[in-house]
């Protein structure tokens, strides 16, 4: 009877020891930078650090689910309990990764930013104001929530439209920075609310919108999607008005009840947009023509559009009054926090 020698990979055995050795100094390395870190990185980033974190240090998920309410420690629970049974090791190297693309990001932005854009306004974090030939662009810059307004970029806007309508700018455009132009309210504006402080946070949160749409209201702006019913919630930006009086009643309630989402081509058919431009060939056809209306007689410009707004004005201001006491008590309903609840967890599961 033959006996078999059997080949235990002692180099292989030791390279892996290695390996491991050193994606633990990565890993504590990665945390050391991540203090270092000036800009904050979102909600959606800075929950994916802490479930990597917990995975990294404890293993899968072993703490009990919280309440319903506890939007915080929810969003948490639900982040790292969704990496399974990801190893250990594994979730120190995807904490490192991003920690590392985190760091590489901001490193890019701070050379950037060395070199400020011309006619630049300074004082706005969640917003970029510029100033060029007699055009002031406001450009929404949180990329990473798809541009999701929460309060302080509220309070930049109006700030910023105050400043517009002060200097020599001739058109204000509003835009975004990113993909999306805007994804509308940040819901994570609700997070952070203790259930004791539901009411003073939706009463502050309706006077907040209220100004900022009496600042807005009279600036073009497109939204293609409302998911007001959605999130247990009522139409506001005076849309209640303003859209049935603009595309109908019947296609308006398709938007505001039933929460269909338009393309740019169905927008502009409906009047919604005046027109669609491809991707391609967008932002040289627009700015092309936001800076030859630019060099129109700017005091004609602004009588002309008082003229066409002004009998609508205060009906306009009447309806976002009314909205915004309506969008009140939707935010201390039970439908619209049960409706809030529901849309976390389902983005949790994708």
């Amino acid at each position: 009877r033959r006996t078999q020698a059997v080949c235990i990979p002692v180099v292989h055995l030791h390279m892996t020891a290695a390996t491991m050795q050193v994606s633990q100094k990565d890993f504590e390395k990665a945390q050391e930078q991540l203090k270092l870190l000036k800009k904050d990185p979102g909600n959606e980033t800075k929950l994916k650090l802490y479930a990597l974190f917990k995975q990294a240090t404890e293993g899968p998920c072993n703490a009990p689910k919280p309440g319903m309410l506890d939007f915080v420690k929810k969003a948490k629970w639900d982040a790292w309990n969704s990496l399974g049974s990801l190893s250990q090791d594994n979730a120190r190297q995807k904490y490192a990764e991003l920690v590392s693309s985190l760091v590489s990001a901001e490193s890019a932005s701070q050379k950037k930013d060395a070199s400020p854009e011309e006619g630049r306004h300074d004082g706005y974090e969640t917003i970029i104001v510029t100033t060029k030939n007699n055009i002031t662009k406001i450009m929404f810059n949180r990329p990473d929530r798809k541009n999701a307004i929460n309060h302080q970029m509220y309070r930049e806007i109006m700030k910023a439209l105050e400043e517009a309508g002060k200097n020599d700018s001739t058109i204000a455009v509003i835009t975004g920075n990113g993909d999306y132009y805007s994804s509308g309210n940040d819901l994570n504006n609700f997070a952070n609310i203790q259930p004791g402080e539901m009411e003073k946070m939706a009463k502050d949160g309706a006077v907040l919108l209220k100004f900022a749409l009496f600042c807005w209201v009279f600036f073009p702006q497109a939204t293609f999607h409302t998911p007001f019913s959605q999130l247990g919630q009522s139409p506001e930006g005076c849309s209640s008005y303003l859209f049935p009086k603009i595309m109908g009643l019947g296609k308006a309630s398709e938007m505001l009840l039933f929460n269909k989402k338009l393309t740019a081509a169905e927008a502009c058919a409906l009047g919604l947009v005046t027109e669609v431009f491809p991707d391609n060939s967008f932002q040289k056809e627009v700015w092309a023509r936001l800076e030859a209306y630019a060099s129109l007689p700017k005091n004609s410009l602004a009588i002309s559009k008082q003229l066409l707004r002004s009998m609508e004005k205060e009906k306009l201001h009447a309806v976002n009054s009314k909205e915004c006491e309506i969008l009140t008590e939707r935010w201390l309903s039970d439908e619209c926090i049960n409706a809030i609840v529901s849309f976390f967890q389902k983005k949790s599961k994708l």
